[in-house]
């Protein structure tokens, strides 16, 4: 079983790769998102190269996608499971648009981890507004 942290940084990093291109824009925020919020305060962010890596090695396998679903379900508490919600459209955000695999696997994370569909759009219109672009001048 993973932890807590594992299963966070999971759900980012499985946003990040559903597209097969996980670019420096969504790197960087699943880097600073683990070191700024209080969830990550007791994660040690030198082992988030080698979480990435086990995430990945999950994925790769045959039911990989299924076993990693599960897997973070089965770490999760509750509690952190909008959490987790919130952290994957951050993430599929700082792309700004988000590809077809990227929406669909937010819907996969929303059942799995069941997320009502009026908390889920409450989270995802959060997320477009904190990374919409600021006033375009002519």
């Amino acid at each position: 079983m993973i932890s807590h942290h594992a299963a966070l940084i999971y759900v980012m990093v499985m946003v990040s790769a559903a597209d097969r291109n996980m670019t420096d824009a969504e790197l960087r925020m699943i880097g600073e998102i683990v070191s700024f919020l209080p969830v990550f305060r007791d994660y040690d962010p030198g082992l988030l190269t080698r979480t990435t890596a086990s995430c990945a090695e999950m994925l790769d396998a045959d039911d990989g996608l299924d076993r990693a679903l599960e897997a973070i379900k089965a770490a999760l508490p509750p509690r952190l499971r909008e959490t987790a919600y919130a952290l994957a459209c951050d993430v599929a955000a700082a792309d700004r648009e988000p590809h077809p695999e990227v929406r669909r696997l937010l819907e996969l994370f929303r059942h799995r981890l069941d997320i009502d569909r009026l908390v889920a759009a409450a989270i995802e219109r959060g997320a477009i507004a904190r990374f919409a672009l600021g006033p375009v001048h002519a």
